[in-house]
């Protein structure tokens, strides 16, 4: 998926069962006992966190296809009028000439390719010409703009590859591609998945280990169990 980024669960231990509470007196003369015996009850999914981290650029060879490298997200007009942000810059052109993405949301500022353009070339810093027929000089066709933002993890999933503002990401703050505070754009290639495969399977791996491992001490202290109630 382009522009994805991988996503890390954070965990919280639940409430303690206190057997013996440390700090309490241990006998009359007011001894006080320098550790105590909690038992715990499993553990929950605090929250997930988005890793920001850099993928790879993927070579496409199509004009419209814009990679984002360093910080910030393409702005991107939804059908509601608000506002979403993504950093999957697969672009198409739309019928009326509009740069739009996959799904045919304008890609802000809202920038239109002349019918009768023969190229379109977008340098780093968002600037997009079109050599026009008849033209010797390529034509300005307008500046993409991009957005960042305080706390990228706090931005919401809305699906489609797009990502919506709230409190926690805190609002905007807009510039052109490189910038201070924004990557520069590569055009003809896209951002892959920050997902890496192998160390996603390696995790898998260990995670079933524990879980057999798991399984087995269970499967062992049932056996004993069994085997004490049997004794005569």
């Amino acid at each position: 998926t382009n522009g994805y980024k991988r996503q890390r669960t954070q965990f919280q231990d639940l409430l303690y069962q206190d057997l013996r509470r440390v700090g309490t007196n241990s006998s009359d003369a007011g001894t006080i006992l320098p550790s105590g015996i909690q038992l715990g009850v499993g553990v929950r999914i605090a929250s997930t966190y988005r890793v920001s981290e850099q993928g790879s650029m993927i070579l496409t060879d199509n004009p419209l296809d814009l990679g984002i490298r360093g910080s910030g997200f393409f702005q991107i007009t939804m059908p509601d009028g608000n506002t979403g942000y993504t950093r999957d810059g697969s672009l198409q052109i739309s019928q009326t000439g509009t740069i739009v993405t996959s799904d045919g949301y304008t890609v802000q500022p809202g920038i239109t390719v002349p019918s009768d353009a023969l190229g379109v070339t977008i340098n780093e810093s968002g600037q997009v010409f079109a050599k026009i027929d008849g033209q010797v000089a390529e034509s300005n066709l307008g500046q993409i703009q991009m957005a960042n933002f305080a706390n990228p993890a706090g931005l919401e999933n809305l699906g489609n590859n797009l990502l919506g503002e709230t409190s926690a990401s805190g609002a905007p703050t807009t510039g052109t591609p490189g910038s201070a505070g924004f990557g520069g754009l590569l055009q003809g290639f896209v951002e892959s998945s920050n997902v890496d495969p192998v160390h996603e399977i390696t995790d898998l791996i260990t995670a079933q280990r524990a879980y057999e491992l798991n399984s087995k001490i269970i499967e062992t202290s049932d056996q004993m169990m069994a085997t004490a109630n049997n004794v005569r």
